[in-house]
């Protein structure tokens, strides 16, 4: 018997290639399930792909491909995206995938999740919000488009075992109180990037009876806004009626029920009661930023959106009936202001009309779009206006996100529609105290006293095996230089990609000009006036996996940059295309690197210095070993499909420092001309 394994730990040893033992730090090789993609993101996959040389796919029968994230009817004849569908259409044919969801069929994690995931599985997609499928108790990672080719390509990637942080979730909820509340009532309690940054999270407890698997998807969907790499939860027999209820066998055959061992090891347990979680408003802009409703009871409205990936079935369902209780009480719906719903699936809107649902929304004056990411990103044929308040069921509310200059607010679907009718933020309770109870748990996803039968399982013995080793460790060259020095330029804590790189900027020509174009426009000509080093707070690069954001860093000349903790999709992107990214822990070097103070990083030493006083940084072996060798793209090219093997084998022969860290002497830096800065 080894130590007790959590579920997250339990996942990752059923895919292990190769030994590593399971404790949180370990790098492992993994063999993957799934890899899935939008549109958007597939573009960046679909080049590097053919970079490489069009190496073929693993398994054409398991990539999910959606044209989701800026497609709309009313725009795809437009030039950018009708780029983005031929790519998409163009790798679809050639790949020969058997998955790809036309443009406005499915938002990418709709119906995955609904029809594809399973229990046990090992999912990586290139969107931050993967992690959605955690709800059906399989690990689903989001990463960077770098990342998400090579499990493409070969079917593996590489994890450093994550430390996990347990929630354990007791009490019994008010009627009307779903998944996005209860989310929200995390983010308001614990906060983004604390407790849950660069770890796993694991739900479980009593609590779990209560809750849908659509509420859970909400939760598992939003892990990414609590700062998780992950949310899974625990599968029960919901879990199990859920997949159960899939007509395709194949889509149900493969999962593995896994539960965490008695004794497991968490890094840390809190506790949540879904008895005190009521009707929250998390205000622009951050999606922590949350108050129950009562406190903002009155905020004038100039739109509300229903929609989005994090607004499943059951939360169209519930904001339906909230439309239906006011029209039948008299309700009037006041002239002023935007209403939009957007299912999040062809398959939602069939089964809307079938119920007589969708009918609530358009008597409430809601326009009904095609599936996709809409005012989520603020991209597409859907965007606020500057200056316009929203209030929305998405899962981010940062600056421009629904639009440049736009003020978005997040709530649950029920809160938004009971809002839509006054265009005031208004509690949404005396509604839900209307809605007919029965007629809810008709339509929705949801067992009551299931009886479902579950074979728990326990994880396959990772079996030896042997890598041949293609280049010693120590006859690479290091490409970092010895000594980085600039001068400083200072941001706070939670800077989201969204704001290194908006969305709309993220095209080839722009990117080398357009980092922090809206919150600091002076940043790109201050990196080429010498302000080269970038020093942050916590959880830099939040929000969206785009790996445009380090990209858009690197190309305009920023050439380090220094925080308390980086975002875990950020931190990956960053080392994958080795832009150099370390952390500093004490807090003396942040009071004294402000704007515009001078820093030098002795790489080799592993330290900073500013003022005449030095501090060490972290950097660890994994970082090391993909910044020092160029990025994953030239280790791809060196070793081909063993290159996670390959790196898996290095590192557990690396020699460590007393803190388990490579030592930077173990990898040869060299300085010529034009690499001291």
């Amino acid at each position: 018997m080894g130590r007790p394994l959590n579920l997250i730990e339990k996942i990752l040893k059923e895919h292990a290639l190769g030994e590593s033992e399971i404790v949180p730090g370990n790098l492992l090789c993994v063999s993957v399930d799934w890899t899935v993609a939008s549109e958007l993101s597939w573009s960046g996959l679909y080049e590097i792909y053919n970079r490489l040389g069009k190496p073929g796919v693993h398994r054409n029968d398991r990539i999910w491909l959606a044209a989701d994230h800026i497609v709309d009817p009313r725009i795809n004849h437009m030039a950018k995206p009708q780029f983005l569908i031929k790519m998409a259409e163009a790798g679809a044919k050639e790949l020969d995938i058997k998955d790809y969801q036309p443009p406005n069929t499915t938002i990418m994690h709709t119906e995955f999740y609904r029809e594809r995931a399973q229990p046990g599985m090992l999912i990586i997609g290139a969107d931050s919000h993967t992690c959605s499928s955690g709800a059906l108790g399989c690990l689903a990672v989001g990463l960077g488009t770098s990342d998400v080719v090579f499990p493409l390509i070969t079917g593996e990637t590489f994890f450093q075992i994550p430390e996990t942080l347990k929630i354990e979730i007791v009490g019994k909820p008010n009627f009307g109180i779903g998944g996005k509340d209860t989310i929200l009532h995390i983010l308001k309690e614990f906060k983004r990037n604390t407790i849950a940054s660069n770890r796993a999270v694991e739900y479980d407890g009593q609590g779990l009876q209560y809750l849908s698997c659509d509420a859970r998807f909400a939760i598992s969907n939003m892990s990414t806004e609590f700062g998780a790499l992950a949310g899974v939860f625990v599968p029960d027999q919901q879990t199990s009626a859920f997949i159960n209820r899939r007509k395709n066998p194949i889509f149900k055959r493969d999962s593995l029920y896994f539960r965490p061992d008695e004794g497991a090891n968490y890094v840390e347990v809190r506790e949540i009661n879904l008895g005190e979680v009521v009707p929250y408003i998390a205000l622009f802009p951050s999606p922590d930023n949350v108050v129950p409703v009562t406190e903002k009871l009155g905020m004038e409205l100039d739109g509300c959106f229903v929609g989005a990936c994090t607004t499943a079935e059951e939360d169209l369902i519930l904001g339906a009936l909230v439309l239906k209780a006011g029209l039948e009480s008299g309700l009037k719906v006041s002239e002023r202001g935007h209403r939009r719903v957007t299912p999040g699936s062809l398959v939602l809107i069939a089964r809307l009309k079938e119920f007589g649902l969708l009918q609530w929304y358009e008597k409430a004056g809601f326009a009904v779009g095609a599936p996709g990411c809409s005012y989520c990103v603020g991209m597409g044929a859907d965007q606020a206006a500057p200056g316009e308040v929203w209030l929305s069921s998405q899962n981010r509310n940062f600056e421009n996100r629904m639009g440049k200059g736009s003020i978005a607010n997040l709530a649950s679907s029920s809160t938004v529609a009971a809002s839509s009718f006054s265009m005031k933020v208004t509690d949404p309770s005396y509604l839900l105290d209307r809605v007919d109870r029965n007629e809810y748990d008709k339509y929705r996803l949801f067992w009551k006293d299931s009886q479902e039968s579950i074979m728990y399982s326990e994880p396959k013995e990772i079996a030896p095996e042997k890598v041949t080793r293609l280049m010693a460790y120590k006859e690479e060259l290091s490409e970092l230089p010895e000594v980085i020095k600039s001068r400083v330029q200072r941001f706070d804590d939670d800077v989201d990609t969204d704001a290194i790189i908006p969305i709309d900027k993220m095209g080839k020509d722009d990117l080398a000009t357009s980092a922090f174009a809206y919150v600091r426009p002076d940043f790109v000509k201050k990196v080429h006036e010498g302000a080269k080093i970038i020093v942050a707070g916590r959880g830099f690069g939040s929000g969206s996996s785009r790996e445009t954001a380090p990209e858009a860093l690197k190309l305009c000349g920023v050439q380090a940059v220094i925080a308390k903790s980086f975002a875990y999709i950020y931190n990956r992107n960053q080392a994958n295309i080795s832009l150099f990214g370390i952390r500093v822990a004490d807090e003396g070097f942040y009071k004294a690197a402000q704007e515009g103070e001078t820093v030098e990083i002795l790489v080799k030493s592993r330290q900073v210095q500013v003022n005449g006083t030095t501090y060490a940084f972290q950097l660890d072996n994994l970082e090391l070993k993909l910044q020092s060798s160029g990025g994953l793209l030239k280790r791809f090219k060196k070793h081909g499909k063993d290159v996670f093997r390959q790196l898996q084998s290095e590192l557990s022969e690396t020699p460590t420092s007393s803190c388990g860290t490579v030592t930077i002497e173990d990898v040869s830096c060299h300085s010529e001309k034009g690499m001291t800065w």
